[in-house]
């Protein structure tokens, strides 16, 4: 799979992108551009990874269960591939992840999962449970639910999340919710940052006018938040 790196230093980024875009959106967008300054100087690193949604979550020709194990080999291609090779180029012991739209629930739930990897996640105008279907948005599993469903719906297993090391190192991190104020997913960034709360993990929530979901918005919000 493809992806784009920009920056030479700095604290490591994996930056998912948004609902079925691919990894050179983000620039093509101006949103790279508004981070320049803290490229330039070494302050991050980028590193832009590609997306298949359009073979997991939003494949509608096959099956539920199917959407999920192919979200899940994604998964382990970020694992696997990804995390070393931004190990291999970075040489940092810092990483976040980031996103926005759909690439927030990427970076939500990985961090989530798997806080040890993580120092800081960021989500902005993220749907933190695709089982919903708020306002014109469909439950992307088709009312199907199982074990695995839940343990990748971040507004769902954080609840009942009782590891002691897990949630230790979830209260290390640095998270970031970011949400326009009339987006449709207003209610499930709410309802996360109060589940992150109720477990004592600590959590900069912040809203935005309009319903801040569009490029235009993000070129602003991406340099506060990331």
């Amino acid at each position: 799979m493809e992806l784009l790196i920009f920056g030479h230093a700095g604290r490591a980024v994996l930056f998912f992108p948004t609902r079925m875009a691919r990894f050179y959106d983000y620039e093509n967008w101006g949103i790279i551009d508004s981070l320049r300054n803290q490229i330039e100087n070494g302050e991050l690193q980028l590193f832009c990874v590609d997306s298949i949604d359009g073979e997991s979550f939003y494949n509608e020709h096959v099956c539920p269960p199917a959407r999920m194990e192919r979200h899940l080999q994604y998964e382990k291609y970020l694992l696997e591939e990804v995390m070393p090779f931004i190990n291999l180029k970075n040489g940092g012991d810092y990483i976040a992840t980031a996103g926005c739209s759909m690439g927030a629930y990427h970076a939500i739930n990985l961090a989530m999962k798997y806080p040890l990897l993580f120092k800081k996640a960021v989500g902005i105008s993220g749907r933190y449970d695709l089982t919903e279907a708020p306002g014109d948005f469909r439950d992307l599993l088709s009312g199907f639910r199982n074990e695995t469903i839940y343990f990748n719906m971040p507004a769902q297993f954080l609840s009942n999340l009782n590891d002691t090391e897990l949630l230790d190192s979830l209260r290390k991190m640095e998270i970031i919710i970011a949400v326009g104020e009339t987006d449709p997913f207003l209610s499930g960034n709410q309802y996360l940052s109060s589940i992150l709360w109720q477990k004592g993990i600590s959590n900069h929530f912040h809203t935005w006018e309009s319903n801040a979901h569009r490029p235009h918005y993000w070129r602003k919000m991406v340099p506060l938040y990331i």
